[in-house]
């Protein structure tokens, strides 16, 4: 339609990554610094009602948006901004994933793509289980300022390459 050129031409591009990636990136950092001085007022994902819930889903509406932007970055920043506490935005941000990725398998296979998905959907359920165990590890014991400084860098290259038209 109309409106998919539009979409497509002003926000799939290298620029809006690029940018996106160092905004969020920035706002990791601002926020861990600002979140020093404050104490979270929830800290499991127990205590999470329903308010909370929606608007942390609402914050990972940007990543549907905005390309650049990961889906699971923007629902720990909204949490945070909520007042979650680090372990429980991330656990609760693995959680988010479960459906995403569901709903993403939800098409017709063939018996054998059905069976090469299979295959991959265990390996890969695998493999997270033990990089979810150290990610949760690292995350009660140091902030996320690594990860926006990551996202800094990497939108910094974004826009060298962009400029040099590697990209």
């Amino acid at each position: 339609s109309l409106f998919d050129d539009v979409f497509h031409a002003l926000f799939y591009n290298p620029i809006t990554v690029a940018i996106m990636l160092i905004l969020f990136g920035v706002a990791f950092i601002v926020i861990e610094r600002w979140q020093k001085t404050k104490q979270p007022r929830i800290h499991s994902i127990g205590g999470l009602d329903y308010k909370t819930v929606l608007l942390i889903g609402v914050f990972q509406l940007i990543a549907a948006v905005f390309p650049g932007t990961s889906r699971s970055g923007a629902t720990i920043v909204g949490a945070l901004l909520l007042g979650v506490s680090r372990t429980a935005a991330a656990e609760f941000t693995f959680y988010l994933a479960v459906p995403v990725m569901a709903g993403a398998s939800l098409f017709h296979f063939t018996g054998m793509e059905f069976a090469v998905l299979l295959v991959g959907m265990v390996s890969a359920f695998v493999v997270s289980i033990f990089i979810i165990r150290f990610l949760m590890d690292y995350i009660r014991k140091h902030d996320f300022t690594v990860f926006g400084w990551y996202r800094i860098v990497l939108g910094i290259l974004v826009l060298i390459f962009a400029a040099v038209g590697v990209i």
